[in-house]
């Protein structure tokens, strides 16, 4: 099973409505056509110029290819910079999120922290010196929440995310797509086949975050779609440690549905040392979109 061409029929544009419009209109007869071509135009109202047309909105296209498929407007070498700088900063984001935000999802953490800061009070007494504690343990988290994450980042910035081209765009059931919006790169999103279940990875979907909230990251989410549809998958997959609730929101979005969660993921990078186990926690969340029964 091979990918098929990156340019689909119908086009996915990226706007703030998000529409999915047809490619083309109905049908006209040729009689049609012609009382058409008669019509005079109407005149414009005495002492009033006519209004002239607004510009129509720009719209992010995605483009993209798979499976060594490569006409004119597939992924371009030229835009591999700028998909891994995407990449490098929708991850970076995540550190802050996961010290912090990530924090009220592990309670047995919070706990530990709270019992480590009632001991410094019974141990010195102080209440200055307790109060320092969660800053402290708050910095602690940060500081491996960074470790970690830019050791996941290097990871894949050193694998997959290093040669687009080559781990996405040649091997059949891999895609990669670019958002673009006047020319340059806004969003991306990657898929991977699984074989053995007959299931499509969704995987790698990031979009700059300037641009933000106008329906990029659904549209690219809809191209993954479309393709497992038109490949026949069966399922549609995606595993993710996001902390932000609009992400978690996005997914259901498009018609997944949340399979569980785990606190046990271990994340690329890690050591897996005490100081790690104590001052960094993530949640791996697993979706799915079943398109067919086997």
């Amino acid at each position: 099973m091979h990918c098929g061409p990156p340019d689909m029929v119908c086009e996915t544009k990226i706007v703030a409505a998000e529409s999915m419009r047809r490619c083309r209109g109905p049908r006209r007869t040729r009689a049609a056509r012609r009382r058409r071509r008669h019509v005079a135009p109407l005149p414009a109202a005495p002492g009033r110029p006519p209004r002239p047309r607004a510009p129509p909105a720009p719209a992010a296209q995605p483009r993209g290819g798979a499976g060594g498929a490569g006409p004119p407007g597939g992924f371009r070498a030229a835009e591999q910079e700028a998909a891994r700088r995407i990449f490098y900063d929708g991850i970076m984001e995540r550190i802050p999120n996961t010290a912090f935000r990530g924090l009220r999802q592990h309670p047995r953490a919070q706990l530990l922290y709270a019992l480590l800061a009632a001991l410094c009070f019974a141990l010195s007494r102080s209440l200055l010196l307790t109060c320092l504690v969660p800053a402290a343990l708050l910095g602690l988290r940060y500081y491996y929440s960074r470790k970690v994450i830019r050791a996941y980042l290097e990871c894949a910035l050193h694998t997959d995310m290093a040669d687009i081209e080559q781990y996405y765009m040649k091997p059949p059931g891999s895609c990669f797509w670019v958002a673009v919006l006047d020319g340059n790169v806004v969003g991306i999103v990657a898929a991977r086949a699984h074989e053995e279940d007959n299931t499509l990875e969704l995987l790698r979907m990031s979009v700059d975050s300037r641009f933000r909230g106008k329906g990029i990251a659904k549209a690219l989410g809809r191209k993954v779609l479309e393709f497992a549809v038109v490949h026949n998958y069966s399922a549609v997959v995606l595993g993710t440690t996001a902390v932000k609730v609009a992400a978690h929101k996005l997914y259901e979005s498009l018609g997944f549905r949340h399979m569980g969660a785990s606190d046990h993921y271990v994340l690329p990078g890690m050591t897996l040392s005490l100081a790690e186990r104590l001052f960094f926690q993530v949640r791996y969340h697993r979706y799915r979109l079943q398109l067919r029964e086997e």
